[in-house]
């Protein structure tokens, strides 16, 4: 198998660009993903090869163009919508729950919606509450969605073109974090794109994570191995449907759980990996399923407040010490 070394921005317009050149279907469309290039750069230039018929910029009208990507999908086309954060897709919140999440169930299974969503999550670059948080748990909450979260550039580079294979709506955060972040990127993906991935190996403590949190459960583990904990780190990759196998293949495992997730404590998908443990692997449990999420407030400005509000290695790292040594 070969590798290039891409940052996951450019890993993301690789796989848009693949998407474009195999499939005359193929649009993307959203606010400056055309002349401007994509607010975080990721159309960066798609433009010039592809025209303004299959890069189209649209108006500041959230609603309008997902609905617009939906009634394409119905008519044969393979929409990329672009929603520039997670925020902005509140306005479109309508026509992705009551229209592409519904209409295969309400016709019957006349009329399928192959409509990808994509949008850019997370906190970390000081874009305050407007701009920093992360929803995945509410999109993952609605039946008829499927919701993947890349956190490696080999899944950003491929997890689009497994989303447009799928005949109902996808939806794909993007965390604004990783952009600039380098890495190899595999020749083919390394899983179906609703597979969970053992990370790293352990067999003291299942780190489960998705997405911006990935590299810092990654980093946790390498220092929880200095101290002799062997910590294993799950990506889930897909939010829905959760790949629920791995995960309790990985608590039979270790016997130890902390899910580490960015968005808010209550009610937050952590809460749901919580929950399907308890019920499926309660006694494989030696301890407590521990829960990492961000501070129950609006994402901060300030970057110090920013920082403390979010989960950070440091913390995962001193909970998996209390909880192997039965303090939690």
């Amino acid at each position: 198998m070969t590798t290039q070394k891409q940052s996951y921005r450019e890993a993301l317009r690789s796989g848009i660009e693949q998407a474009l050149m195999e499939d005359e279907r193929v649009f993307l469309m959203g606010e400056d993903v055309g002349r401007y290039g994509g607010c975080y750069a990721v159309s960066k230039g798609l433009i010039d090869s592809y025209g303004p018929e299959r890069i189209i910029d649209t108006p500041l009208c959230e609603s309008g163009f997902v609905g617009v990507g939906i009634g394409a999908a119905l008519g044969g086309m393979r929409p990329i919508i672009e929603v520039m954060t997670v925020n902005f897709s509140l306005l479109a919140m309508d026509q992705i729950v009551n229209s592409a999440a519904t209409l295969r169930h309400m016709s019957g299974g006349q009329f399928n919606v192959p409509l990808v969503i994509r949008m850019a999550c997370g906190a970390g670059r000081q874009l305050a509450a407007q701009h920093s948080h992360s929803w995945e748990n509410l999109y993952a909450h609605i039946p008829g969605l499927k919701v993947l979260s890349p956190a490696t550039q080999t899944d950003a580079r491929y997890m689009l073109g497994q989303a447009l294979r799928d005949p109902d709506p996808v939806i794909i955060f993007e965390h604004v974090m990783l952009l600039n972040e380098a890495g190899n990127v595999l020749d083919k993906p390394e899983a179906d794109m609703e597979q969970a991935l053992v990370r790293r190996e352990g067999t003291d403590v299942s780190l489960i994570t998705y997405g911006g949190s990935l590299h810092k459960a990654l980093s946790a583990a390498e220092q929880l191995a200095v101290l002799g904990i062997s910590a294993e780190v799950l990506d889930l990759r897909c939010l829905r449907p959760l790949d629920i196998g791995t995960i309790t293949a990985s608590v039979a495992k270790t016997h130890r759980v902390i899910i580490i997730d960015e968005g808010w404590y209550t009610g937050s998908l952590a809460g749901e990996v919580s929950a399907v443990i308890m019920e499926q692997s309660f006694w494989s449990l030696d301890a407590p399923v521990q829960r990492i999420c961000t501070a129950e407030v609006p994402i901060p400005y300030p970057s110090h407040l920013e920082l403390a509000a979010l989960p950070q290695v440091e913390t995962i790292v001193t909970r998996a010490q209390a909880l192997m040594a039965g303090h939690l």
